[in-house]
């Protein structure tokens, strides 16, 4: 089958790329951002990549076109595979028919934390012999790649590629998975799945055990409070099978509130301060912490991350893996050879006494539990932050009342005011007490910063964009003498 993907080089779009050319499948794909890593990841996979989303990329057609849902009417390519009735379909319901259906699925759920658990999980998994295929929202470090099959499954199988052929033209039921299947763990974002399809991404994955992680407020753009956040999590609740697990975060009321609305599945619960399973901090900074299950003591873990809402990631997927056969006790260890993700927390280098960090921070809590814990490892040395609202909900102004109180541990804080911006974050700077201070651009932002930093400082950069490429530019202007005390 020829494959287009509109939208190929988003992190969603291109690992489902990835795993369709590993089932044997001819993938092109359009974007109207073809730029790496991803660009480089599918090429070197031998897709190829097209700019723009002109109608002359889909001619001749293509057996079937996959629809990012970045995509909406209006988009040339869209009206073009409208016009033309040719055979469309979502990511995620791609996914979910072709590939998830013969699989065991672990989800992981929540408003934060999403990408560093699945990574944490196809980890812990790996290293346990479990070899199990995985879709992430980033580019796991231990891995390198966004998305695999398990080792030795796909290509050279081709009387499963016709199996998913049939399936996906409807000719085909696809088999139940077994406990012999292989598993998949996959990133379960709760964002729409296309302009044609408003129900969240992971209701398509079906999958046999989920994590709920947390809960909170966030994509303003499509979810106009939180219970309509919530009955969609209810509605991931209500797939789940009898004879799967709920993996849930237990000192979260808002997903208490989410099973009260009715649970038909076993629940594992997790949490520091509450839960069956629990983490003991042995590092007030989350280097180190214990595990136990019902008050038995399982074993101890280092590892190179940081913060409690870390801890939480880490435990959560531990009890995941619990649940499809490994050994915590034995996993434990595994967390030390554990490889974050890129741009979480990511160390980008130091010049001159300072240090030079990126981070994918876009929710007033991910910004406060990331700043605690280095806050936690660092001590009284200076914490710098540069912020760039940047997702949907911080350009709307959603959380803005939130932003200062989530900037408590930070010395300093340069805000990127755009002119683009729609509202007025003078409030929030205001806040924050004489400590922040606003750029209008990335150039004066760093010429802010430049001033501001002396050695010994911690530069943190907080943005789920691409941040005109920030945190490398303030290292070289380093390096170059442009600052730093």
């Amino acid at each position: 089958m020829r494959i287009h993907v509109l939208g190929i080089c988003g992190t969603f779009m291109g690992g489902l790329a990835a795993l369709a050319r590993e089932l044997g499948h001819e993938v092109e794909g359009s974007d109207a951002n073809v730029y790496p890593p991803m660009s480089t990841q599918l090429e070197g996979l031998g897709i190829t990549l097209k700019h723009g989303y002109r109608a002359a990329h889909l001619d001749p057609a293509p057996d079937l076109v996959i629809v990012g849902n970045a995509l909406s009417r209006g988009n040339p390519a869209v009206e073009y595979v409208l016009d033309r009735r040719l055979p469309y379909v979502s990511g995620p319901e791609w996914l979910g028919r072709t590939l998830l259906a013969q699989r065991r699925v672990l989800a992981v759920a929540g408003t934060h934390g999403k990408t560093t658990t699945t990574s944490l999980l196809a980890w812990l998994l790996d290293a346990c012999g479990h070899d199990p295929g995985f879709l992430v929202g980033g580019v796991p470090a231990n891995f390198g790649v966004s998305a695999r099959l398990e080792p030795g499954f796909g290509i050279r199988d081709p009387g499963l590629v016709k199996a998913q052929d049939a399936a996906m033209r409807g000719a085909a039921e696809s088999p139940i998975p077994n406990s012999q299947s292989p598993l998949f763990v996959i990133e379960a974002d709760e964002y729409d799945t296309a302009f044609f399809d408003k129900r969240s991404k992971f209701l398509h994955y079906r999958p046999t055990v989920a994590i709920l992680n947390n809960l909170e407020y966030d994509h303003a753009d499509i979810f106009p409070d939180l219970a309509a956040i919530q009955r969609q999590f209810h509605h991931l609740v209500r797939i789940v099978p009898g004879n799967g697990r709920l993996v849930v975060n237990a000192e979260d009321e808002h997903l208490a509130e989410v099973l009260a609305m009715g649970c038909w599945t076993p629940v594992e619960s997790f949490g520091i301060a509450a839960g069956d399973w629990r983490a003991e901090l042995l590092r007030a900074d989350g280097s180190a912490f214990r595990v136990r299950h019902r008050g038995r003591d399982l074993g101890s873990a280092e590892w190179s991350l940081t913060g409690r809402h870390n801890v939480m990631n880490a435990l959560a997927a531990l009890v995941a893996a619990h649940t499809v056969g490994v050994d915590v006790a034995a996993a434990l260890p595994a967390l030390a050879g554990f490889r974050s993700v890129a741009r979480r927390m990511e160390f980008i280098g130091e010049r001159d006494g300072i240090r030079i960090h990126d981070d994918f921070a876009h929710h007033p809590t991910a910004i406060a539990t990331t700043l605690t814990g280095l806050r936690a490892q660092v001590g009284s040395a200076r914490i710098l932050v540069a912020m760039e609202p940047r997702s949907n909900s911080m350009r709307m102004g959603a959380h803005a009342a939130q932003l200062a109180p989530a900037l408590a541990d930070a010395d300093e804080v340069v805000f990127l005011q755009r002119a683009e911006l729609p509202w007025d974050a003078t409030p929030v700077l205001d806040a924050l007490g004489g400590r922040g201070h606003a750029a209008p651009d990335v150039d004066a932002m760093l010429g802010l910063l430049l001033d501001a930093a002396r050695r010994g400082d911690h530069v943190v950069f907080m943005s789920n964009g691409g941040f005109e490429d920030a945190p490398r530019r303030f290292l070289r202007r380093l390096g170059n003498g442009d600052g730093g005390r």
